[in-house]
């Protein structure tokens, strides 16, 4: 069964990825992946494995990966903030509806610390953004 192989495999990691050439024409027939750099997508930062030099076909992969990460990663993000949106609905609806008194000791003091704070960053933002949009 021949199966289509992808030319560069991105190994991800918190900060970035190890890019790798996927070469599956041997005569063994496995898979063989070979390190050609690594990315630091905090700094931007492409570094060529070992003494290799990377040709325009990598670069080009590369750049094509690094935009299609950032834009997962900003979708995610923004997924992240929408669950927890709903993570708050069902926390008000658990302490209205469930909690006993000595869970709601336990986590209300907590609660109402981050959402303070919450709510204190994004009065902030809105009103810089009011204030923006008025002076144009």
């Amino acid at each position: 069964m021949a199966v289509d192989l992808p030319e560069y495999f991105f190994r991800t990691r918190d900060s970035g990825a190890t890019v790798f050439r996927v070469n599956g024409d041997n005569r063994q027939r496995r898979i063989e992946m070979e390190q050609i750099a690594t990315i630091n997508m905090r700094t931007g930062d492409v570094k060529p494995h070992g003494d290799r030099t990377l040709v325009a076909e990598d670069l080009q992969a590369i750049d094509t990966w690094i935009a299609d990460r950032k834009e997962t990663l900003e979708w995610r993000q923004i997924d992240d903030i929408l669950r927890t949106v709903d993570q708050l609905n069902a926390t008000a609806h658990w302490a209205q509806t469930k909690a006993t008194d000595k869970q709601l000791e336990t986590v209300t003091d907590s609660l109402l610390m981050a959402m303070h704070d919450l709510r204190t960053v994004l009065v902030r933002k809105k009103a810089n953004a009011l204030a923006k949009t008025e002076e144009t």
